[in-house]
């Protein structure tokens, strides 16, 4: 586990309590260097979606608790942010929570597939999230999804094939 990894699990850690206190679900934390500085992001949500307030409380906590640790060797900016309506799916709950739900799925390469009988080569596809199969304790690789497209048509695409998938948002 590199330095910066450990500077993210640590901080999951301190923040979890904090997060379970209010009910409020920890999406992701990053430690990452933007412009010369470098960035500890804790992404938070809750049912309703997160508040100005509620970030504000959770930074404020987290920084206090952050001050006693002091683990980490580096200057940084914490920030606790709510992670947007179209954040990626990071974790078996987002896809859960996602299923019926139109996602945009973007691949590392192209897949053929066929749809009302023509037959296609694509890496973005809209559609339906349908089924989720998570991938198993055991192995890595493996879990599918299932995106569904009008009529009858549905495509099985592996979850290590895909770059990006988020929730389809139509403005």
């Amino acid at each position: 586990m590199s330095k910066h990894q450990e500077y993210e699990k640590r901080t999951e850690q301190l923040i979890l309590p904090i997060l379970e206190e209010h009910r409020f679900e920890l999406v992701d934390v990053e430690f990452v260097k933007e412009a010369g500085s470098w960035h500890l992001r804790a992404y938070i949500d809750k049912e309703g979606g997160i508040t100005i307030d509620d970030l504000t409380l959770v930074n404020h906590a987290l920084g206090d608790r952050m001050d006693q640790e002091d683990f980490i060797e580096e200057s940084y900016v914490l920030e606790v942010s709510s992670p947007g309506l179209l954040r990626p799916f990071k974790k078996p709950k987002d896809y859960i929570r996602n299923l019926g739900r139109d996602v945009e799925v973007k691949l590392y390469a192209p897949v053929e597939w066929e749809q009302d009988g023509t037959k296609y080569s694509d890496k973005e596809f809209i559609g339906i999230l349908k089924e989720y199969e998570a991938p198993s304790e055991q192995t890595v690789t493996g879990g599918t999804i299932v995106l569904a497209f009008d009529g009858e048509d549905t495509l099985e695409i592996e979850i290590k094939n895909i770059a990006c998938i988020r929730r389809s948002i139509d403005f």
